[in-house]
């Protein structure tokens, strides 16, 4: 049998998997996280709907934090949801251009990048987006920078302000 034909009706093509999951694994999870979240909102509603339902004003109070604390969760996860379909579709296009960033960096054992590359390579995109800075697309490129660096929260600010321009 060719290989050819041992890969025929396998869709990752017969790599195992791992082509199929890196596309669609973050997709499952957050799907997985959604029917939690639901499940977890439609059990606190009962059992909000039950404190509500008692005399006692401490079970009634206790029965309105179920019912706000629930509704704050879900507004940050669709708050995330719609961050990362955002981002998501802003890498797709600048993928489309050939502008994605490209993931070059020295790594340690481990798998970390070498900070000090990082942050070499960060000057580079720094300089772009000071140059560039009405231009999404170097905002883009410098949060991918502040995330190779380690900066978290400066990465999620770049990448909401490359949002924000690329909806103006």
């Amino acid at each position: 049998m060719s290989n050819t034909e041992e890969t025929a009706g396998v869709p990752d093509g017969g790599n195992g998997g791992v082509g199929w999951y890196t596309r669609h694994g973050a997709k499952i999870w957050v799907g997985v996280i959604i029917v939690l979240l639901v499940g977890y909102l439609i059990a606190t509603l009962q059992r909000a709907w039950l404190m509500l339902s008692e005399p006692d004003l401490v079970a009634k109070g206790l029965g309105v934090a179920l019912v706000i604390l629930p509704v704050i969760g879900a507004w940050a996860l669709s708050r995330e949801l719609l961050f990362g379909s955002r981002m998501s579709k802003l890498a797709r296009t600048l993928e489309a251009e050939g502008g994605l960033p490209v993931d070059n960096l020295p790594r340690t054992p481990g798998g970390r990048i070498v900070r000090e590359a990082a942050d070499q390579e960060f000057l580079k995109y720094k300089a772009e987006a000071e140059a560039a800075p009405e231009d999404w697309r170097s905002w883009f490129r410098l949060s991918c920078a502040y995330d190779a660096a380690g900066d978290r929260k400066r990465a999620r600010e770049s990448m909401r302000h490359a949002i924000g321009l690329s909806r103006s």
